[in-house]
């Protein structure tokens, strides 16, 4: 058998040492472990007029965020969820955000009526701030409820072409037991947040400034806990976002915090995956 001219052979060998390096040495580096130290940034909307801004800020901070949603006022267009922000929504499923109810109107609950005969749903008194039916004070029942967070997630579903999750964030917080109740019974469990994880966008400024929010959050949130900040807010003159929005991120993930959608939360994800929506 002839054999190889040294050139060759000496040509052989370094492509075979390149490969190895390339492709094979290279291919075995195990990756990097995932974080373990996550919180759980959410948005609820409002007037819109820093959506975009924030978008860009995750977008460059490549972290995924959940939104809550309800079809609310908007500084320009039809509402929160109507056509001229339908592009705007499209835009962060494709990039891997989540989605959740907050309640088509805007809805707050004000009390627990007096008690249902047995047998009977449950009422509640509520008040819309968004809607027809805007600052009006309702009566409803369990599943008026349940329609308002259902009529939220097909709205949102229709804009993105992804299942929402089936989780609900009730305006301002305000529930009651009677109320989580109603909800769960149609597949909808509540999500509040952390004490450190209210972020103040909706303080008044001449009160609580950006440095004093931003100060404040970045030194008392801990892993595990669920943020929450708004998509524009009419009361505050100086904007949270994205004054506080991006330094608030680069310290948390200087401290070793790393962000993830409610989908992963250890609390939740029993529940999603029972009631996914289809």
């Amino acid at each position: 058998m002839r054999r190889a001219s040294k050139p060759v052979y000496l040509a052989a060998i370094a492509a075979l040492w390149a490969a190895l390096l390339s492709g094979g040495a290279m291919a075995q580096a195990p990756p990097a472990p995932a974080c373990t130290q996550q919180v759980y940034l959410t948005f609820d909307t409002g007037h819109m007029g820093v959506a975009p801004l924030i978008a860009q800020v995750l977008q460059r901070q490549q972290i995924k965020v959940t939104f809550f949603v309800a079809q609310e006022k908007t500084q320009q267009g039809d509402g929160t969820l109507g056509a001229t922000w339908a592009p705007w929504w499209a835009a962060r499923a494709a990039e891997g955000h989540e989605f959740a109810s907050h309640t088509l109107d805007h809805v707050y609950w004000l009390s627990d009526l007096p008690e249902h005969a047995p047998g009977n749903e449950p009422r509640f008194k509520m008040r819309p701030s968004a809607g027809a039916q805007m600052g009006q004070t309702l009566q409803w029942s369990a599943q008026d409820y349940c329609d308002s967070l259902k009529q939220a997630s097909t709205r949102i579903e229709a804009l993105t072409g992804r299942a929402s999750l089936p989780l609900f964030r009730a305006p301002g917080g305000k529930t009651s037991p009677r109320l989580l109740a109603a909800a769960k019974s149609c597949g909808y469990a509540h999500v509040g947040w952390a004490p450190a994880g209210f972020l103040g966008d909706e303080l008044p400024s001449e009160k609580f400034s950006n440095a004093h929010l931003l100060a404040q959050a970045a030194s008392k949130i801990r892993a595990g806990d669920v943020l929450m900040a708004h998509l524009g807010i009419w009361s505050r003159t100086d904007p949270w976002a994205p004054a506080v929005l991006e330094p608030l991120i680069v310290q948390l993930k200087a401290k070793g915090l790393c962000f993830a959608t409610l989908r992963d939360h250890p609390e939740h994800r029993r529940w999603i995956a029972q009631h996914a929506r289809s």
